[in-house]
């Protein structure tokens, strides 16, 4: 695989901390600019470099915290489509709860199943409990255990 130049590198590494920062305040538009600036630094086909994969990661988690449910879903379906995020729980997660928001119940359980077959009900913790609920009624729970 490929690796960035150490300066776009070190560019979109420093735009992406200066997004999650303000991500993190609940400035979710200057974010987004930020990760956008970063994603702009990326060589064409940008869907093949690992950056790619943490920075759509990043654009959706932050268009799903503003409430922006299909831009959220758009970002983690692309972000799919980068190394090492097939069977990443977080992405899996966040896409699924995005998906469930935008009423696509089936593919939402889908990418609920496989958060929790990557990470278990932890990855669960700090989320709506209505997901887990919802995961729930199609999951059977782990041997030895009454719930999901």
């Amino acid at each position: 695989m490929s690796q960035l130049t150490a300066p776009v590198h070190e560019a979109v590494k420093e735009l992406a901390a200066h997004g999650d920062q303000l991500a993190e305040q609940g400035a979710y538009e200057p974010a987004l600019a930020e990760y956008e600036k970063a994603w702009a630094l990326l060589p064409e086909p940008r869907l093949r470099w690992e950056a790619a994969t943490w920075l759509l990661a990043a654009i959706g988690d932050t268009h799903f915290k503003a409430n922006n449910f299909a831009a959220a879903a758009l970002a983690l379906q692309d972000a799919m489509h980068c190394p090492g995020a097939i069977g990443n729980p977080f992405l899996h997660l966040r896409l699924g709860e995005a998906l469930f928001e935008l009423g696509e119940k089936a593919r939402a359980l889908d990418e609920l199943a496989r958060a929790y077959m990557g990470a278990g009900r932890e990855i669960f913790k700090a989320e709506d409990p209505k997901y887990l609920a919802a995961l729930s009624t199609v999951m059977r729970p782990p041997p030895g255990q009454t719930s999901l």
